[in-house]
């Protein structure tokens, strides 16, 4: 399926791609909010140097969970800035979630394998 992933539709698609069943808006809400939480735990860590991976973790696996996995990935890449790809792109790799290109992300498609691997991130993840 083809579309173009953009702040505008975000929200739209979202929708769209939530797979729970009985939905309650607060429960959307909520797992919408873990892409900011992935944001800024990245942030953080490229800040102070203070990895939290198995938070990472486990909010990039529940985003897949409720979105599906391309979907997720295409919204973490939507909403983080391209400072944070080189550590998202680890757990994404770790998870077996990443593929070689993202089409469509606000009217461009990324190619996942220029971006390069934060290294102490795919040594921690190498040691779980």
């Amino acid at each position: 399926m083809s579309y173009d992933l953009n702040s505008k539709n975000f929200m739209i698609y979202a929708m769209k791609f939530y797979r729970a069943p009985n939905i309650l808006m607060s429960e959307f809400e909520e797992d919408i909010k873990r892409v900011k939480y992935v944001k800024r735990m990245i942030g953080r860590y490229q800040a102070s140097g203070v990895l939290k991976e198995r938070i990472i973790l486990n909010h990039i696996i529940v985003l897949a969970n409720v979105f599906g996995v391309e979907f997720a990935t295409k919204m973490l890449f939507l909403k983080l800035s391209p400072k944070h790809y080189g550590v998202l792109k680890p757990f994404l790799v770790f998870l077996q979630y990443l593929p070689d290109t993202i089409d469509s992300i606000d009217g461009q498609t990324l190619n996942t394998g220029v971006i390069p691997l934060d290294q102490t991130v795919v040594d921690v993840l190498r040691k779980l």
